[in-house]
């Protein structure tokens, strides 16, 4: 296929690597973006890759305030120096991804930070239900696997859609950032907050309880 000079240099000021690594990665992936930026950081050829074991210490806390001061999300994200720190690139990414938290309210930063329990829990429940929906024994673990697989990507920050721009990842957004501001820069944690989120749970287990007691 032709790979165009359009689809290189986007996919230059995606990565920072150089002009002809990256028409080579393109040519190697068929023009696939996603796959040719892969082939890019394998090789160690992206610079936002080579940035990524750098030490990030500094950055910014950042609040974010959504829908009247219905939602709110506390977001810190760490940069190599205070300098970038400052940079209008890194702070309009923090405000983004504070609004990105406040809209898909993700659970976790990435998939490895999701605990064993959580993750098993959730295996134990789409393994009932496809068993109940009577999918064959010996297709199980391949359905499961995919099934994870998604659930885990709709709920950790760093695999869901860009809600600024869908055809991309928040990781793929935060790996642009990279390449162009030079440093390691890290999405380090968040807390959500939504008015009046678990209350309506609690009075109804009061009810609960209520009406138990008013039986016996």
């Amino acid at each position: 296929m032709t790979i165009t000079a359009a689809s290189v240099k986007e996919l230059r000021e995606k990565t920072g690597a150089g002009m002809m690594d990256c028409k080579k990665a393109l040519q190697e992936t068929s023009g696939n973006f996603d796959q040719a930026i892969d082939w890019l950081r394998t090789k160690g050829l992206s610079k936002a890759a080579k940035k990524a074991g750098r030490v990030a210490a500094e950055g910014m806390v950042s609040s974010y305030i959504h829908a009247g001061g219905r939602i709110g999300v506390l977001l810190e994200v760490n940069s190599e120096t205070d300098f970038v720190a400052r940079n209008e690139a890194f702070q309009e990414f923090v405000n983004d991804i504070g609004m990105h938290i406040a809209a898909l309210a993700p659970q976790f930063v990435k998939m490895d930070e999701i605990p064993e329990e959580v993750r098993q829990r959730e295996m134990d429940v789409l393994k009932a239900k496809a068993i109940e929906e009577g999918k064959k024994p010996e297709f199980l673990d391949k359905i499961l696997e995919g099934q994870i697989k998604k659930w885990a990507a709709e709920i950790c920050l760093m695999d869901q859609k860009f809600v600024k721009n869908p055809d991309q990842t928040v990781a793929d957004r935060l790996q642009e950032l990279i390449a162009k501001i030079g440093e390691n820069i890290v999405v380090r944690r968040f807390a959500r907050f939504e008015l009046g989120e678990g209350i309506e749970k609690k009075q109804e287990d009061f009810a609960a309880e209520v009406a138990a007691v008013t039986k016996g």
